[in-house]
């Protein structure tokens, strides 16, 4: 008898924390069937050679809700070892909706998490009012990986109280009804129920979205519900009242099977113990809590490739460019010392030259360097050389061809601090963000930082611990009995890695959205292949086409 697929000669890294051994992986159909030694053959075999095996990645935070109407393969993050994506972070989701609400929650999407409302409009097939029926819908859709997802507050919210919902408290009926909807909508597939509590997530009007004030009374109201329905809640709290927001967060917990928050890694190191201790005692009373968060600096990307540059009368001329004719203006040395001086004379001059110190060259090597130090930024590099940054950029950008792109930080800016926060035992990697932010930021290559740096370059993570926090984690939070680990009877969802060479390649701005918006990607090297429930999907760093993903529902 031959098995559908033999991974022969891997060293297996099965997501337990176990320690890795060598062997082989035969699968039937979407399931892994021999673990060891396998004598039989395989219709296909593939030879790891002594590459890691792992499960499938599973990325605990993105908003590929909408991407994944045109780009079914979820590009964002199948680059990169996920077999198994979770949309509807952040409270924003696509469902529950009525016809006549999706100009609102498309405009919301948009200016929450930057994706064009009409690439969403037009995107998207819009065939369902409920959350059940938006699963049902995305499943028809046959992606290329598992896809999960959670329902958001504020398409609840806006269904149950309209405009009304923006900024004004629900009543005792409407806290009900709300719960209710939470309620059902896990009963009908989704893991759980997501709120933003952020004043950085605006309307295109400027108010907050729904759901950023609601009370104590309602999120008691719907954790209940969705606990009762054997749901999760994600939230993504008010950094500045922290204190106040962990324990709703803790009172969720109690209510819920699990509990799980975005952190970022503050630079007070007080802050980061209180936040510590305060997980860690709820953690002790048996609540499931965990957090997850970028592993490495988040924020923009800019460049001569890109329209991310400072804003005035000259550098928005050179914005309205392409590349060539950008180059060839840079090299005219009136335009290019008027640039210089319009930014020296800029009203916000020095605060202009100082937000510098958070740009760093990420090279032009094939690889993007992520890891720089303080001399290394833009800045600093321009304080050595007696020019301003604008000088440096456009020296740095000519002397590349263009080719030279910068990394903007945002936040977990000190890698020090990070390693920190991810060492503990309630803080993931993750919080990529993938699908969002698209025409300014990528950070859904986070899986595979953390194998080629806090794994492989840092030694921050032993592999087995690097791959059990990205897989059976993730897995056992989002109660997926099936996956996470490679033991017989699992699917077979597995990556074949070469730790040795795995590495994030630079940034790419394209336009291949609807109505030929802009986005970032992303790819990877060292992926010789992933599988998704039995299926090679990415072969030596390349999509085979493959898409057997399914919908994976709460219950199911």
């Amino acid at each position: 008898m031959k098995h559908d697929l033999i991974i022969r000669n891997a060293n297996i890294v099965d997501g337990t924390g176990s320690t890795p051994y060598i062997g082989d992986i035969a699968i039937e159909n979407d399931s892994i069937v021999a673990l060891g030694k396998v004598d039989a053959e395989g219709i296909e075999e593939i030879d790891a050679d002594g590459n890691a095996a792992t499960p499938g990645f599973i990325d605990m935070h993105t908003h590929l809700d909408a991407q994944i109407g045109w780009d079914p393969a979820l590009t964002s993050v199948t680059w990169h070892g996920v077999t198994t994506a979770l949309l509807g972070n952040c409270g924003v989701t696509f469902a529950p909706c009525r016809p006549e609400d999706r100009e609102f929650l498309a405009g919301m999407m948009e200016t929450v998490e930057d994706i064009p409302k009409q690439a969403i409009l037009s995107g998207l097939p819009w065939d369902w009012d409920s959350y059940g029926g938006y699963l049902d819908s995305v499943e028809r859709l046959a992606p290329m990986v598992n896809v999960a997802g959670l329902v958001g507050h504020c398409a609840i919210r806006f269904y149950v109280m309209g405009e009304r919902s923006v900024e004004e408290p629900a009543t005792p009926h409407e806290i009900r009804q709300i719960a209710e909807l939470a309620g059902q909508s896990v009963k009908e597939g989704a893991l759980g129920f997501s709120t933003s509590r952020a004043h950085a997530h605006k309307l295109p009007d400027g108010r907050l979205v729904p759901g950023t004030f609601a009370e104590a009374e309602e999120l008691h109201a719907i954790a209940e519900a969705v606990g009762k329905a054997g749901g999760i809640m994600q939230t993504v709290m008010n950094f500045p009242e922290a204190e106040k927001e962990m324990a709703l967060i803790g009172e969720g917990a109690a209510l819920c099977r699990a509990a799980i928050f975005s952190e970022v890694c503050n630079p007070s190191a007080d802050a980061r113990q209180r936040r510590d201790e305060i997980v860690r005692q709820f953690r002790a009373e048996g609540k499931n809590i965990t957090a997850f968060t970028v592993p490495r600096s988040a924020g923009g990307v800019g460049g001569l490739t890109t329209p991310h540059f400072w804003h005035s009368p000259s550098w928005d001329k050179l914005r309205e460019m392409d590349l060539e004719t950008r180059l060839k203006a840079l090299r005219d040395n009136e335009f290019r010392n008027q640039l210089v001086e319009e930014l020296k004379n800029h009203e916000h001059a020095d605060y202009v030259r100082k937000q510098t110190r958070n740009w760093y060259p990420m090279g032009t090597t094939e690889r993007a360097y992520y890891t720089g130090s303080p001399d290394e930024s833009l800045y600093a590099i321009a304080e050595a050389a007696g020019e301003h940054p604008a000088e440096t950029w456009i020296r740095l950008g000519l002397e590349s061809e263009g080719q030279v792109r910068f990394h903007m930080r945002v936040f977990n800016l000190n890698l020090d601090d990070v390693a920190e926060v991810i060492s503990t035992d309630w803080a993931m990697p993750g919080l990529g963000d993938a699908g969002a932010h698209v025409s300014g930021m990528i950070d859904a290559g986070w899986a595979t930082f953390v194998l080629s740096h806090w794994h492989r370059d840092q030694g921050l993570y032993t592999l087995e611990e690097a791959v059990r926090r990205m897989t059976s984690v993730p897995a056992d939070i989002l109660a997926l009995s099936d996956r996470g680990t490679l033991a017989v009877g699992k699917k077979a969802d597995i990556n074949v890695i070469d730790i040795d060479r795995v590495g994030e390649c630079q940034p790419l701005l394209v336009n291949d959205f609807p109505h030929g918006a802009p986005r970032f990607i992303q790819r990877a090297i060292g992926y010789q292949a992933t599988i998704c429930n039995g299926q090679v999907i990415l072969r030596d760093d390349e999509h085979t086409g493959a898409c057997s993903g399914t919908v994976l529902r709460n219950g199911g």
